[in-house]
């Protein structure tokens, strides 16, 4: 444990982090590793709050028998069933026969299937603005479908004023591997700008999807004095909410975060890199309009997912590719589609040497989606970047820069 693991006053933090993991989900990176949040009440009754991954299970076990002290817990609160938060639920079950699972009616199946074991008799299921007193303290729950699995819930501490938040305010990196390192009580355990960072890609490429269901859970909060929130991954909030939650109703509107335009490109030969560099360029030269740009071929795809999403313009240029569009350019459209991107602002430029399609497939894939406003004409490259396609370039950055 770090230098300490207390929240406040009989609440305690009881996690793990883990550096070593190659893939979140099996497929994103996590060059600073990942947490997984597990949480402690020490009162008359003994509640722990979720289990983590069985990667870490001795960790997790060794930290509970360290705050048990030979006691036996009387709860587990079970706020989600995805295995890094569920993993060693039948583990400690079976450990402590007179443990009682506290969950929502959708997690019962779930645990079913997941352990093929039959915990009748040990469950309490709770519905929305249920309580649970453990004598000084009291968890109210709500229930937060979709967030992003359907037995979701959250739970709010209401004499610590403590919100346990399931999934919602979680980001990639370990505490160990963050600049601070540290998690003194009354800080957020991290500076602000740096979870803003991991929390976005987190929240876009995972969560993404969810938006309505994530507004809908803020309105039901809404009316409560929170003061920590803990979710079970990251680092626990407390200094500075109103910006923390103010970023997820930005994120979970499908409202630009920033001003600027992102450009996403793929390329055979060099050859279309070359106008998307170029554009970027351009619009450098025109305006103070912020650019990013990512090349998808060697970048992460979950922060060009992010990128798109943070600001209010995208562009995306691809070559034609079997009749088609390059693969890498595909997948990226695709996961926009998937997590319901919208509201935006897209312009296109494709390449081709005898029969030019990426421009067409590209256009149809974006007029699916909801609020895009797509600006015309389509750039077309043929084959290589000449002074026709510098003179249209320039004209797309005019566009792209008016519409601020």
């Amino acid at each position: 444990m770090k230098e300490t693991n207390i929240i406040v006053p009989g609440i305690k933090y009881i996690g793990a982090d883990d550096i070593d993991l190659n893939l979140f989900e099996g497929q994103y990176i996590v060059p600073e590793g990942i947490t997984y949040n597990s949480y402690f009440i020490d009162d008359e009754k003994i509640a722990i709050l979720d289990t983590i991954d069985e990667r870490k299970t001795d960790e997790w076990i060794a930290n509970v028998e360290r705050e048990l002290n030979g006691r036996t817990p009387d709860y587990l609160i079970v706020h989600h069933m995805e295995p890094d938060h569920a993993a060693n639920i039948r583990l400690l079950m079976e450990k402590f026969p007179t443990l009682t699972a506290v969950c929502s009616q959708k997690a019962v199946a779930l645990m079913q299937r997941f352990f093929d074991t039959d915990f009748s008799g040990r469950i309490q299921v709770v519905k929305e603005g249920d309580t649970l007193s453990t004598g000084n303290h009291t968890l109210q729950f709500f229930m937060a479908p979709m967030i992003h699995w359907p037995e979701v819930m959250v739970s709010y501490e209401q004499s610590e004023k403590i919100l346990f938040s399931a999934d919602a305010f979680g980001k990639f990196g370990a505490y160990s591997q963050t600049s601070d390192g540290s998690k003194g009580v009354g800080s957020m355990w991290g500076a602000t700008e740096e979870w803003a960072c991991e929390a976005r890609r987190y929240y876009f490429n995972i969560v993404g999807k969810y938006g309505a269901m994530v507004q809908n859970l803020l309105k039901k909060l809404n009316g409560l004095d929170i003061q920590y929130i803990c979710p079970l991954h990251g680092p626990i909030l407390h200094d500075d909410l109103p910006y923390f939650v103010n970023l997820y109703n930005t994120w979970s509107s499908y409202t630009p975060e920033n001003k600027g335009i992102f450009i996403a490109y793929s390329s055979l030969h060099g050859n279309t890199e070359k106008a998307a560099l170029k554009l970027a360029e351009i619009i450098k030269e025109q305006s103070d309009v912020k650019v990013s740009v990512a090349d998808l071929r060697t970048d992460d795809m979950a922060e060009a997912i992010e990128d798109a999403f943070r600001y209010d313009r995208l562009v995306v240029a691809a070559p034609t590719y079997d009749g088609g569009l390059m693969p890498v350019m595909n997948d990226f459209i695709h996961h926009l589609a998937i997590k319901a991107y919208q509201n935006r602002t897209v312009a296109i430029i494709e390449n081709g040497s005898w029969a030019p399609m990426a421009g067409k497939k590209m256009h149809e894939a974006f007029e699916a989606m909801k609020g895009i406003t797509i600006v015309e004409p389509i750039v077309t490259i043929e084959s290589t970047v000449k002074a026709k396609t510098i003179a249209d370039l320039k004209a797309l950055a005019t566009q792209l820069i008016e519409h601020a």
